[in-house]
């Protein structure tokens, strides 16, 4: 499977209208997005909570995590964000993908609708 990077609106839940177009990775391996602490904090978002991560080497960092609004076309979701640092990429994971009712279209590299069930 090839890499997918497409561009997703990121923003503040309670100002939905006022977003920013960012480019992320699709990982689909990755729980959590993680998008720039600045961007975040430019729409007033603070972190919540910190949580420890290993990373593929076996390290062990610690990152602030919080909640930001996507959008992706017509799609809109809140999901738990992770405040990135520097030399941290722009992904988009599992958790917004299925806030978004979206699944990675491996084939196509695209987005596409998830069935909803209650």
């Amino acid at each position: 499977m090839g890499i997918t990077n497409l561009k997703i609106e990121v923003g503040n839940p309670e100002e939905p209208e006022n977003t920013e177009t960012l480019m992320f990775l699709i990982d689909t391996g990755a729980m959590y997005s993680i998008v720039p602490t600045p961007i975040l904090k430019n729409f007033g978002l603070k972190p919540l909570s910190e949580r420890e991560f290993i990373l593929a080497d076996g390290t062990t960092i610690v990152r602030k995590i919080g909640w930001a609004l996507f959008r992706y076309k017509d799609y809109v979701g809140v999901s738990d964000v992770i405040f990135g640092e520097e030399d941290d990429s722009v992904l988009c994971g599992a958790l917004t993908l299925e806030a978004l009712g979206l699944a990675i279209d491996p084939f196509r590299r695209r987005l596409i609708e998830l069935p909803m069930a209650l």
